[in-house]
């Protein structure tokens, strides 16, 4: 699970968010939320330039988990329509 928190796409989610109908303001607060995110790597000891990643979900983030939510119930979706499709 660790890997799929940090595999999750900021434009994807956002876009989830639409099609489930939430309201716009709701949506770019969760997503200030999420966004808000900068990363710097310590080299040699020192730290480096500082960084904003486009993807990934902060574990222990209290909302977190119900974002990973959304994103498991559209994969779940697809896996259905492959499965009657006959693709699956």
């Amino acid at each position: 699970m660790n890997k799929a928190y940090d595999r999750i796409e900021w434009d994807f989610l956002e876009l989830i968010m639409q099609k489930m109908g939430f309201a716009f303001s709701w949506i770019q607060l969760v997503m200030s939320c999420v966004t808000i995110v900068q990363l710097a790597m310590l080299l040699e000891g020192h730290p480096g330039r500082s960084f904003k990643p486009s993807r990934g979900l902060r574990q222990g983030d209290p909302i977190s988990p119900y974002l990973f939510l959304f994103v498991s119930e559209v994969l779940s979706l697809m896996i259905q329509k492959a499965r009657l499709t006959g693709v699956l």
